[in-house]
């Protein structure tokens, strides 16, 4: 059990950058879209979870309804947020590094 513990691990680190990078992009799809859903379209956070393409399940939604905000996170990996802005529509917070 060991062994294949750290195999996995290997795996994980050596693909570090490209999971990172999918799991960046996948974050920020998630919260423009969920934003846009929810305070454009006026539908439950829930019901925009439909709205993801397959391989997206391990995004999880969470919303800000004072600022009007969706945050999709993946998590101890990745976390985007996209924010409504009257006249703007939903556009997401600036990449961190």
């Amino acid at each position: 059990m060991l062994v294949v513990a750290l195999l996995a691990g290997g795996a994980v680190y050596a693909n570090r950058a490209e999971i990172g990078g999918l799991s960046k992009t996948g974050t920020a799809y998630g919260a423009r879209i969920a934003c846009s859903c929810r305070y454009i379209a006026g539908r439950s956070l829930t019901d925009c979870e439909k709205d993801f393409v397959a391989g997206m399940e391990l995004v999880r939604l969470s919303e800000d309804e004072e600022t009007r905000s969706v945050t999709a996170s993946i998590p101890l990996i990745a976390s985007q947020t996209a924010t409504f802005r009257e006249g703007q529509g939903c556009a997401l917070e600036p990449w961190q590094g």
